[in-house]
């Protein structure tokens, strides 16, 4: 089996090495180079240390992954049974062909053994004075999503070496920090040529000292309106409104009393909709969001879920009932989509232990909404429709009865009547695809606007 020895050649020149590596290096009858632009190759070429570089990878691909495993590829198939790969910094520390030699061990088909050489981060930390147990990520610019930022702690983005790199970096950090939030570029760390810049934000993708040596430190976030957009800070609001000496008003709120804002909240996101104001969409939404993060509270103070696990059931359930894009599943169209997605209902309800031929809609739906989605699911579960010809003459019989229960003084009979007349309607406008809801909503604002041009206002 191929042996293989990692060395990394450390963050700085040579002298910076540990006796043993040197040694071993010097002892070497070859050594395969990730890339000679490392302030410690000179050594090779000064006390002649045979050796073979990888850097003319970089130039025939684009992507870094296929430069890595093109690599890995090479040094598995090199002539000689022993040999060393020295790579900069330390082995395991932002090394990517590493990882990979690492997975080939594990198939079995390589041996490794991994050995020294002082990663970038302690020179970079002694360079900015600054103390990783505080709170640290090592993040690659080349794979950086906002996503992965944690704003309130030390950020050390690595792979930040030309131009194009550097306006990706930027472009993804601006939407975590403010584009004059202030940076540091390190370069060279710990050697003989160390440099620290620092500069607003947006300058970082102008600078010309980028290189192959430098790393980008952005520190932590302090002012606390900066930390207004992080979901973290929303739940610590909302767990200090709760708390003891917070706010009295969320202090006494239960699932219960909650109920009627979550639902006057929803409305009003409805109306921001049709308005199409979207700075008022935006303000509604938060305060959906609130609901959601007060009831979230509620359950976690009562020992039931956290927020945590609302978001974990909802990851959850989007991958299990979406085979199509997560699985193995096709579905090319929205018809197939809604088909996949009953059907995975279905199971689900039956692994729970319910009946998978019930009509299972809430009965606090509003009632219009209700009766639509009753009279969908049983079209789904195979109780035939009406033709529209005959739905009208449903119709007409329904609004006889109703007009003749108003004749008479039953209310609860003129109610029953007046109730069959709008479940029929709401029947045609399904065979019309028209929501009743939606189409009722559209109507009372039609009206109020006709109300507000009549009166002047």
């Amino acid at each position: 089996m191929k042996q293989i020895t990692i060395i990394g050649l450390g963050a700085g020149e040579a002298d910076q090495m540990s006796f043993g590596v040197y040694k071993q290096l010097r002892q070497a009858e070859y050594v395969y180079l990730r890339t000679k632009e490392h302030p410690a190759v000179s050594m090779f070429e000064e006390e002649d240390i045979p050796f073979q570089s990888f850097d003319h990878i970089y130039e025939t691909h684009d992507q870094f992954g296929e430069v890595y495993a093109q690599i890995v590829e090479e040094l598995l198939a090199a002539g000689e049974e022993a040999f060393i790969y020295a790579v900069p910094g330390h082995p395991l520390v932002a090394e990517e062909t590493v990882q990979r030699l690492i997975e080939e061990e594990k198939k079995g088909t390589v041996q490794l053994h991994i050995q020294g050489g002082q990663s970038f981060l302690d020179p970079a930390f002694s360079a900015l004075r600054i103390d990783p147990n505080d709170g640290f990520q090592l993040l690659d610019a080349t794979s950086l999503v906002p996503e992965q930022l944690m704003v309130t702690q030390h950020v050390i983005i690595s792979q930040v070496y030309d131009q194009m790199s550097a306006s990706n970096t930027k472009l993804t950090l601006m939407e975590k920090y403010p584009d004059d939030y202030m940076v540091t570029l390190v370069t060279a760390a710990g050697t003989s040529l160390e440099q620290l810049e620092t500069f607003p934000l947006f300058e970082l993708d102008r600078r010309a000292s980028l290189s192959n040596l430098t790393a980008l430190y952005v520190p932590p976030v302090k002012e606390e309106a900066l930390l207004y957009r992080e979901f973290g800070k929303l739940k610590e609001i909302i767990g200090t409104l709760r708390e003891p000496g917070g706010c009295p008003w969320d202090q006494k709120q239960t699932h219960d009393s909650l109920k009627r804002y979550l639902i006057e909240e929803a409305y009003e996101v409805i109306d921001a909709v049709d308005e199409k104001d979207d700075e008022h969409l935006q303000e509604e939404l938060g305060d959906v969001l609130l609901q959601v993060m007060l009831h979230a509270r509620i359950a976690e103070e009562e020992g039931f879920f956290s927020i945590e696990d609302i978001i974990g059931t909802l990851n959850e359930k989007m991958v299990r009932r979406h085979p199509h894009v997560f699985g193995d599943i096709e579905a090319e169209t929205s018809e197939e989509v809604n088909r996949n997605w009953e059907e995975i209902k279905k199971a689900e309800r039956a692994g729970a232990g319910k009946e998978t031929d019930s009509l299972d809609v809430p009965v606090s739906f509003p009632s219009l909404i209700r009766a639509a989605e009753l009279q969908k699911q049983a079209a789904k579960q195979g109780m035939p429709v009406k033709e529209e010809p005959l739905l009208w003459e449903v119709f007409e019989t329904e609004l006889q009865e109703w007009k003749a229960a108003l004749q008479g003084t039953d209310k609860e009979k003129q109610k029953e009547t007046f109730g069959s007349v709008l479940f029929v309607l709401v029947t045609i406008a399904g065979r019309y695809k028209l929501h009743p809801e939606e189409s009722l909503h559209t109507a009372n604002r039609h009206f109020e606007k006709q109300y507000k041009a009549k009166n002047g206002q």
